[in-house]
């Protein structure tokens, strides 16, 4: 009804993020907030996509993985992607299969027990427990014990001075690498030739970060909070019913944690920036490094930055961060 003064681009051209007007074969595509330019690539465990003409394109792999992470005190990044934060001093399943009505028999479980280790309450994984049949997987106090036997599983174990590594393989069911650093980070990587359902706060591993939260009921709850009770291990455990912000209960730790979280931010992951969306793991970092307030601050806030580099090196960027004054890692001896 009325003219507006501004500009436009002439017929055939389209506005890119820096406002100039391009021809359509050289718009960017975006993803977690990140642009990318024509024929950049970016990969996820399960497709190739490259931008084309402001759109992903993206090709499925032969062969699909996918990963979920359980890290400092409660961040869990499900294998579709979703991520929340919960605080329960409890034992929780993080993953297992026959969750079908009509195939109810597990081939697997994974447990984790979750311990106090802050004054606020925030909660660190301590304990993992792999189930197998009989076959018993106990990671806890930096070592393993293994105990009974199944001999339709194969798995083979190995160590270095920062990690624990477990390869599993169910024939005919999953492929599985299990990374503990004898910490708080437990990583599960499953690559599985079965379409058996899986369930637990790793989610359902369908695709759809959407119904991630479903419940042991087989609903999708309408909060984390109701999704992490429902798959507590013991019953007679307490429900979590908020999230403590450590950084609220101790605000003078808030400036040490932000300032020492700030190498995620800084030029040390710059080669990484545009491949994994840093925000998620700088705010994880701060809300750690808030919580571990009666010992090992330290250590949390280099477990939290450990995670983001390992999520770069998924992308194929290694990060030299690690110096002898900033998040060490100590040689084993004769090393």
């Amino acid at each position: 009804t009325k003219c507006e003064s501004g500009c436009v681009c002439a017929d055939g051209l389209y506005e890119n993020l820096d406002g100039r007007c391009v021809p359509a074969e050289e718009c960017p595509c975006e993803y977690g907030g990140l642009a990318y330019g024509k024929g950049e690539q970016i990969q996820t465990e399960c497709e190739i996509c490259t931008c084309t003409k402001g759109k992903w394109k993206c090709v499925q792999k032969s062969k699909c993985s996918s990963t979920c992470n359980l890290y400092g005190e409660g961040h869990i990044t499900t294998f579709d992607g979703q991520r929340f934060v919960f605080d329960g001093n409890c034992e929780y399943i993080l993953a297992m299969d026959g969750c079908s009505v009509n195939r109810p028999v597990s081939s697997f479980k994974i447990v984790t027990e979750n311990v106090i280790c802050g004054k606020s309450g925030v909660t660190c994984s301590r304990s993992i427990s792999i189930y197998l049949g009989n076959l018993t997987f106990i990671l806890r106090d930096e070592t393993f014990t293994i105990s009974g036997e199944n001999p339709g599983v194969r798995y083979n174990v190995k160590k270095n001075a920062l990690h624990l590594m477990f390869d599993i393989i169910i024939p005919g069911k999953y492929n599985m690498t299990l990374i503990w650093n004898k910490h708080m980070n437990f990583f599960i990587k499953i690559s599985r030739e079965t379409q058996e359902t899986i369930c637990g706060l790793c989610g359902n591993y369908n695709g759809n970060m959407k119904d991630d939260f479903e419940t042991r009921s087989k609903y999708v709850a309408s909060n984390e909070l109701e999704f992490v009770n429902s798959w507590k291990e013991n019953p007679l455990c307490g429900d979590v019913y908020f999230v403590v912000d450590p950084c609220s209960k101790n605000p003078y730790r808030k400036a040490w944690a932000e300032k020492t979280c700030s190498i995620i931010n800084s030029q040390v992951f710059y080669a990484c920036h545009n491949k994994v969306n840093r925000m998620p793991y700088y705010e994880a970092c701060v809300r750690d490094s808030c919580g571990c307030d009666i010992g090992g601050d330290c250590e949390c806030m280099c477990d939290a930055i450990a995670v983001y580099a390992m999520a770069c090196l998924d992308k194929g960027i290694c990060i030299d961060w690690r110096t002898p004054e900033f998040c060490p890692v100590y040689c084993e001896y004769y090393n």
